[in-house]
């Protein structure tokens, strides 16, 4: 299977979506209007790719990567990767690892001193990201905000 790791088109939001509901079944679907009008957003968002991972046509996962300018080490930026999913069945084919050097290849590409990412407190996902080269060096913190209402 030929794996290509690409920027996502806003042809690609609804598979995107579809595996974003992958990553948090319990999330309600997005309505369609807001889902086009945060792509638009996200597209105008300098710094801003959402990589997908196509496989023989069909979009197997994705990764939003956000170049973060940064005042320290010189002035390199720092590389943030969230909302990582692979489609279940493309699990463990090598997707999940594309999408990962794809990431890195784009921090290079912008002179990042380093990618980050926070990580499901799952032992296999923990596994996943060593096996691509990342290390566990600090820990964590959220702090979750309640849903603003709608405007």
């Amino acid at each position: 299977m030929k794996i290509t790791v690409r920027s996502a088109v806003e042809a690609d939001l609804s598979a995107v979506l579809t595996l974003h509901s992958e990553l948090n079944p319990d999330d309600a679907p997005l309505p369609r209007t807001s889902a086009e009008a945060i792509w638009a957003a996200i597209s105008r968002q300098q710094g801003r790719t959402i990589l997908v991972a196509d496989a023989g046509g069909t979009v197997a996962g994705t990764a939003d990567c956000i170049v973060l300018p940064n005042l320290t080490r010189g002035g390199r930026a720092i590389l943030f990767v969230e909302n990582v999913v692979v489609a279940g069945s493309f699990q463990r084919r090598g997707v999940g690892r594309r999408l990962m050097e794809a990431a890195v290849r784009l921090g290079e590409s912008a002179g990042c001193y380093k990618v980050q990412l926070l990580a499901a407190d799952d032992e296999y996902v923990h596994t996943f990201y060593e096996a691509c080269g990342f290390t566990s060096q600090a820990e964590g913190f959220r702090r979750y905000l309640p849903q603003a209402p709608r405007r």
